[in-house]
């Protein structure tokens, strides 16, 4: 089985990577310097070369807190095609092969939206209608669609949103991050158990922090 894997070189991308590896598949870890989404050209020449596969994971950092009345139309802009048309691009531009898996990393932000992250809160929620609506024509061909909305996991990302990384450990249910490793390890177990039912969900990755249901 081959994989792409956007963001694969740091964070949650690698330790998907990493985990995925480990079972032998073929995977491409694609850094920032393979695709930024931000940048329908470079999506454009990235689909080109890259335009099947078994497994996609979908994967991008988001903006830095920002607060609205701040936020440039060059802002809107560019995370418009990183967060969601970059994406939309891709779908519409890889093949997945019937029976294969597409993973999207999005965020906690898509259920409880973040007044810091608005921009993110917005087009990653957006994305996120999408991909729950392409499942079902994705489910036709036995391909499963997964949503994992990842809460505050032990990278680079958290610890720039985060002042006092420590202070705000004590505030989580588990008095700890989550580890990137633990999504990978969660990715890896749905594709080597080859479990297909599970698809067209949301799965919160945030032990237990926050506090809707659905």
């Amino acid at each position: 089985m081959k994989a792409i894997i956007l963001g694969g070189s740091r964070g949650i991308g690698k330790a998907i990577s990493d985990s995925l590896k480990s079972i032998e598949i073929d995977v491409f870890a694609a850094s920032k310097s393979d695709i930024d989404t931000s940048d329908l050209n470079s999506v454009r020449e990235f689909v080109k070369n890259h335009n099947q596969t078994d497994i996609l994971v979908l994967n991008t950092g988001g903006p830095a807190p920002k607060p609205f009345a701040t936020i440039t139309e060059e802002d809107w802009k560019l995370y418009h095609n990183q967060l969601f048309l970059g994406f939309c691009t891709i779908l519409q531009n890889i093949k997945v092969n019937d029976g294969g898996y597409i993973f999207l990393i999005s965020s906690n932000v898509i259920k409880e939206p973040n007044a810091k992250l608005i921009i993110s809160s917005a087009y990653r929620a957006a994305f996120s209608e999408v991909f729950k609506v392409l499942s079902k024509e994705y489910a036709q061909k036995n391909i499963s669609c997964i949503n994992i909305a990842p809460g505050p996991i032990n990278t680079d990302r958290t610890r720039e949103l985060i002042d006092n990384v420590d202070q705000f450990k004590e505030s989580l249910p588990m008095k700890r991050l989550g580890e990137p490793q633990e999504i990978g390890n969660f990715v890896k177990s749905i594709i080597e158990n080859n479990i297909k039912y599970l698809s067209g969900v949301t799965i919160n990755f945030d032990g237990a922090n926050s506090n809707y249901i659905f």
